[in-house]
């Protein structure tokens, strides 16, 4: 099973992803004049998590795949994760398809609630794996940065790994992170700090 807090902790960089993007496209907005989300009810967000699992269970009836889905709020998030043999499919290289399988099952959300939704869908572990790869691979520039005292580029990825190196790279004593770029090569330097 995942580790809940490090999903959660996703939530927030896609979140000010979002806002930042907002920001970027209507240059001179006055900030105060943005909108703020309402909070949503745990029953809207297990509501939530209900309709992105009818919307996978449907999906995995197509591709006549069997994987057991799980449902589930965690710290304000909705939570989907699929289980199962023969799911690798679903996520694609680097994770690229579960990547649109979230978006797409947001969209199915939002189609019946007409609220956004900031769901985390997992197929397989996918998500806990890569976790485990990219603190490897955060481990590596921290030290390279120390050795070094020069700053490291890492290579083009998606919010969730961005997260994920950002809170690495943010424990380590003497370095920080930042992510530059457009998506989809947005990226991160690491920096001493």
């Amino acid at each position: 099973m995942t580790d809940q807090t490090e999903l959660d902790d996703v939530a927030v960089e896609d979140l000010a992803e979002a806002e930042d993007g907002a920001a970027e496209t209507e240059e001179g907005a006055d900030e105060a004049a943005t909108p703020k989300r309402k909070a949503t009810s745990d029953a809207d967000l297990f509501r939530q998590s209900e309709i992105a699992a009818d919307y996978i269970e449907g999906l995995l009836d197509i591709l006549d795949a069997d994987g057991d889905i799980d449902e589930l709020v965690s710290a304000g998030r909705p939570v989907v994760e699929v289980v199962g043999s023969r799911l690798q499919s679903l996520v694609g290289p680097r994770g690229a398809t579960l990547e649109a399988l979230q978006e797409l099952t947001r969209l199915a959300i939002f189609k019946q609630t007409g609220e956004p939704s900031r769901l985390l869908l997992d197929v397989g572990g996918y998500r806990d794996q890569r976790r485990k790869e990219l603190g490897a691979l955060a481990k590596n520039a921290v030290e390279k940065v120390k050795q070094h005292g020069e700053a490291v580029k890492l290579e083009p990825m998606s919010a969730f790994e961005r997260k994920c190196v950002h809170d690495v790279v943010n424990a380590s004593a003497g370095v920080q992170s930042e992510s530059e770029g457009v998506e989809p090569n947005r990226r991160i330097v690491v920096r001493p700090a």
